[in-house]
This record gives structure tokens, C-alpha cells and sequence, in this order.
């Protein structure tokens, strides 16, 4: 059964960091890209950042671009995925997801990935 469990998540004020984890189990997921997105009250879904399988590449919204770093370590049994979030602004509150195994190659459309955590809160306050 495959598991993505994210954790990290909590109060923060404004020009904080924070650093979630995405835990992966159950698949082999150091063969497949994985990514963060975000939703915020009254809003839809958005997504954060993705990076390939190698971790040789990431990629990022124009939002978190520069504040924002995401990282893997692939484990033989557990692959871990990390959002390092610097420079908080109240703007980036929301429910931060883990997700993984994208189909086709819009990795910015969450439709598009086959497996989600639970979320985890991230809330900045001022």
C-alpha cells in the first residue's frame, strides 16, 4: 500500500523557514518525480515545486522561486522529499501536499499526479 506522509507543517511568522518532509512508502518511488503543492482557504490547489527522480532537476512557481528549495533522498525503502521554505510571507499559508508519479509532462497540473498525502499545515502570521 503506498503512504505519503508529510510533516513539518506549523506556525511561523513572517520572514521565518520552515522545512517539511514528505515520507514515501510502499512503491519504489526513487524511480519516479515527486512534488509540493499547496491549497489556501477559499482557494484552489497550486502547485509549489517538482523535482525528477535523480533529483537533477527541480522546478518551481514563479511565487516561491528563490525563497523555496525542494530535495530528495533516496533511500532504498523510503523515499524522503523535503520543502525548505525561507523568507515567509502570509501569502504562503495553506495546506502544503506531497505528491507523486506525474503522468504526461505538466507537472504543474495536479490532475496529473497518481498519489497524494494528507497535507500538512503551514500557517504565517504577521
Amino acid at each position: 500500500q503506498v503512504h505519503l506522509v508529510e510533516s513539518g507543517g506549523g506556525l511561523v511568522q513572517a520572514g521565518g523557514s520552515l522545512r517539511l518532509s514528505c515520507a514515501a512508502s510502499g512503491r519504489t518511488f526513487n524511480n519516479y518525480p515527486m512534488g509540493w503543492f499547496r491549497q489556501a482557504p477559499g482557494k484552489e490547489r497550486e502547485f509549489v515545486a517538482a523535482i525528477t527522480w535523480s533529483g537533477s532537476s527541480t522546478f518551481y512557481a514563479d511565487s516561491v522561486k528563490g525563497r523555496f528549495t525542494i530535495s530528495r533522498d533516496n533511500a532504498k525503502n523510503t523515499v524522503t522529499v523535503y520543502l525548505q521554505m525561507n523568507n515567509l510571507k502570509l501569502e504562503d499559508t495553506g495546506v502544503y501536499y506531497c505528491s507523486a508519479d506525474p503522468e504526461g509532462s505538466n507537472w504543474r497540473e495536479g490532475s496529473n499526479w497518481n498519489y497524494w498525502g494528507q497535507g500538512t499545515q503551514v500557517t504565517v502570521s504577521s
